[in-house]
This record gives C-alpha cells, sequence and structure tokens, in this order.
C-alpha cells in the first residue's frame, strides 16, 4: 500500500505527526510511507526508519503539487493539517482514498471525513492525528517506543566532568508565551554558581535578534553560545546531549522531548497554547 501522510506546516506539528507515522508503519510493514513536509523537516524525516521516502512542500501551486502526486500513484492520504491547496492537489491527483479532519472548506475535496474540535484541545494534537489513522484502521496498535527520535548524541558542546543546561530564548513566532532574553539570563544567573552545570545559550535561523540582545544583556554570566548553522537533526543531536533544555513551547522544545532530553518550558494561558496541548505534557513518554 503506497500511502501518503500530509503535515507540512512548522517544526512541532511535524514531530507530534511521528507517533502516526510510526503506527502505521508498525501496523503496515510493508506499506511504503511518504510524508509530505516542509523543507526544515526533511532531515529529522529521513533519520526515521518508519518513514520511505520524503516530498518537500515549497509552496508551489496546487496544480504543480497535484503533477508531483499524481507521479507517486498514491492509494491513499492522511491529512493531519489541512487547506485548500493541498486538499484541491490531491483531488486533482485522483489519489483514491484522501482522509482528513471535517474542517473548513477544504474537507470537500477529501473521500472521508473526520469530525474533530481541535481547538477544544480535548486530546493532544498527535492524538487527534492518531484518531485520522485509527478512521481507517480500527484496530491498530497505538503503542510506540519512547523515546521515538533515535539520534547519537553530539557530545562537541559537553565539557569534562560538567552537565550541559541550555537555554533557547528563541522562537518561530507561534508561540504564545516566553520569557524575555533578561529573563532567561536571570535564571540563568541563578545556577551559574554550579560548578559541575555548564551554562549554554542556544539560537537557531532567524534567531539574530535574540542573540544581540543576549550578548548585550549577559554582562558577567559564565555562558556559552551556539548558534545552530546545520541541518535540524544535527541540532537535536546536540540537544540529546543536554541535561536539560530551556525554552517556550516551540519547534526545539518538541525535538528534546522527542529525543528524551528533559524539557523545562513556558506555556500560555489560553487552552490551545498550554500544557494541555503538549507532547511532552500527553505521554509520548520522550
Amino acid at each position: 500500500m503506497n500511502i501518503l501522510i500530509v503535515r507540512n506546516d512548522k517544526i512541532g506539528d511535524f514531530v507530534t505527526a511521528l507517533p502516526a507515522c510510526y503506527i502505521l508503519k508498525q501496523h503496515l510493514p510493508d506499506c511504503h510511507i511518504t510524508v509530505l513536509i516542509s523543507p526544515i523537516n526533511q532531515s529529522i524525516a529521513k533519520n526515521c526508519d518508519f518513514i520511505d521516502a520524503t516530498i518537500m512542500d515549497e509552496g508551489e501551486s496546487a496544480f504543480a503539487l497535484a503533477k508531483t502526486l499524481k507521479s507517486k500513484h498514491f492509494d491513499c492520504a492522511f491529512t493531519l493539517f489541512s487547506n485548500t491547496r493541498v486538499a484541491v492537489a490531491q483531488w486533482l491527483a485522483r489519489i483514491p482514498l484522501r482522509i482528513a479532519p471535517a474542517t473548513k472548506l477544504a474537507q470537500i475535496f477529501y473521500t472521508k471525513r473526520v469530525l474533530q474540535r481541535r481547538s477544544q484541545v480535548k486530546m493532544t494534537e498527535f492524538a487527534y492525528n492518531i484518531q485520522l489513522i485509527q478512521s481507517l484502521f480500527t484496530n491498530i496498535n497505538t503503542t510506540y517506543p519512547c523515546p521515538l527520535l533515535t539520534l547519537a548524541k553530539n557530545n562537541i558542546l559537553c565539557p569534562k566532568d560538567k552537565e550541559i543546561i541550555a537555554f533557547h530564548p528563541g522562537f518561530g513566532g507561534s508561540s504564545d508565551a516566553n520569557w524575555n532574553v533578561s529573563e532567561y539570563i536571570q535564571l540563568a544567573q541563578s545556577i551559574a554558581h554550579l560548578r559541575h552545570i555548564q551554562l549554554i545559550f542556544t539560537f537557531g535561523p532567524g534567531d539574530e535578534q535574540f542573540l544581540e540582545e543576549f550578548q548585550q544583556q549577559k554582562g558577567d554570566l559564565r555562558a556559552e553560545t551556539y548558534v545552530s548553522q546545520g541541518s535540524l537533526a544535527d541540532f537535536t543531536a546536540i540537544i540529546a546531549s543536554f541535561k536539560l533544555f530551556i525554552s517556550t513551547s516551540t519547534g526545539t522544545f518538541h525535538l528534546a522531548s522527542a529525543i528524551g532530553t528533559p524539557t523545562m518550558t513556558f506555556f500560555a494561558n489560553s487552552l490551545f497554547a498550554s500544557d494541555l496541548n503538549s507532547s511532552h505534557k500527553c505521554n509520548l513518554k520522550y
């Protein structure tokens, strides 16, 4: 069975789709799973042995995307997050079975629609994704190993006889709650006296403002900086070596959880952005 799974949005959103991919592969070991994802998530997908292939969504037109999808001859598609463009593309590609949440106008282009009220957060995001798989395979085993991501630790930042506590002030703009840089610095200063701990502030692409603010405000704080310049999988392997990863609820938090690194995370008061919708809180058992 040739299966397409669509989760072409941000880092954390794709991480919450991994359990659905895993249980489907375990249920149908001979199936071929292709994921339609954002380019930033490609290196993570390629490190998952339960994902066979990737298609990068570069934002092309529905007609161009449909041409790509049609060439792959998919038997069915699970769209974990839908919009009109990907819905129309699948319809144009004539994928026989197209499953998606029953939301928005886009639902008319799917052959099977599952009613989900994700904004009510009655389940976590990864559980909603699994529910879509269960709509076709009702007897599927929904258990999976934890942590789900397995990457060799990169200890390049680890000094001898010390453990790393990392602070990640930046975020992609999707989080509803975050501390400012000075508050992260204040927290770091409260534990800077611990001799067995190395403090590191990490920054990724797009975090230039946060890095500049940190350099201007850190004063005499004993902390190193690390700016990620490799792939997302490279950064995740480094996160795997940390004793603790401190951030807001953003993509890097989900990666830390998925690789098994303990996290300290800031959440908003709103229901959708609270820890009730967190992959870490809801026992992916990362």
